[in-house]
């Protein structure tokens, strides 16, 4: 007695679709998670850091570049004119999920430590519209300067492998003499970031 198999059933168009999605998905998930590019829209494309915060001792701090460029109103903005006061350089864009979350910390530290020997800075990244941006800045109380940046060219003066802001959010701490003395790849809660500038304040 033959047995009979059945046919094989080849796969639908549906199926073959939902896998392709999943692949898909699968190569996003891995760009957003490695720091490189990927084009902003919505909440969930952004750029992750690692999650780490590192702290460079002083006699091997790099030089940070001096940023050129406009500000959120069209303004000219020098990174060198805050020379003499460390600087908090934090980038962010409005369509961000995590640099909304940290907004409020940012806000908040930075009116704590006016006048203290510490400036903060921003650069708005990927907001084609700086209209957007402005109003991130408003929607916060974010009272200090934004380079607006849409293009990442600012970001990328920075060498790589040295401590540049490959994660957005990201955020560095350069020192009075212009090195770049902490990198934190994540968004920060109001404790990390008032540890991080705590070190850098004329007044404790």
């Amino acid at each position: 007695m033959s047995i009979r198999r059945a046919p094989r059933r080849r796969p639908s168009r549906r199926s073959a679709a939902l896998v392709a999605a999943a692949a898909t998905g699968a190569l996003m998930l891995t760009a957003c998670g490695s720091g490189t590019d990927v084009a902003s829209g919505n909440n969930t494309q952004f750029v992750q850091g690692t999650g780490q915060i590192t702290t460079v001792p002083e006699k091997e701090r790099p030089q940070a570049p001096d940023l050129v460029g406009e500000d959120l109103e069209g303004e000219e903005l020098r990174l060198s004119d805050f020379r003499g006061e460390a600087v908090v350089l934090n980038v962010w864009g409005s369509w961000c999920a995590p640099c909304r979350a940290e907004a409020p910390h940012f806000a908040e530290v930075s009116e704590e430590t006016a006048g203290k020997g510490v400036t903060f800075l921003g650069i708005n990244t990927r907001d084609l519209d700086v209209a957007n941006a402005q109003s991130f800045d408003r929607n916060f109380d974010i009272t200090y300067p934004s380079f607006y940046d849409p293009s990442g060219k600012l970001i990328a003066q920075f060498p790589k492998g040295q401590l540049n802001p490959k994660g957005i959010p990201s955020t560095l701490v350069i020192d009075a003499e212009g090195r770049i003395a902490v990198r934190a790849l994540k968004p920060l809660s109001e404790d990390e970031l008032r540890e991080i500038v705590e070190p850098f304040l004329t007044e404790k």
